[in-house]
């Protein structure tokens, strides 16, 4: 079997984005390089988009992991505020 490549899980080692667009592209990001760090055979994971993805509850969760995630990177962005608007 083939692994999935081996990447950073956090690009850059820094969740700091200049934007909350960039921050939500990061967590999109930062959920695919979790799902491929815990699903390292390619054609497993390859194989199991079949099933998976017209499967509504699986969706949803996938949402949640991701809105988890532009959470942790909109906290550590202090929600994109310049000091002036503290």
């Amino acid at each position: 079997m083939t692994d999935v490549p081996t990447i950073p899980l956090v690009p850059g080692n820094t969740l700091i984005t200049p934007t909350p667009e960039e921050g939500r592209a990061l967590a999109l990001m930062l959920a695919r390089h979790s799902v491929h760090a815990m699903q390292k055979q390619l054609e497993v994971l390859t194989n199991g988009r079949a099933q998976y993805s017209h499967d509504p509850y699986g969706l949803i969760a996938a949402s949640h992991v991701v809105a988890t995630e532009f959470a942790t990177i909109a906290a550590a962005n202090n929600y994109w505020k310049t000091p002036s608007e503290l």
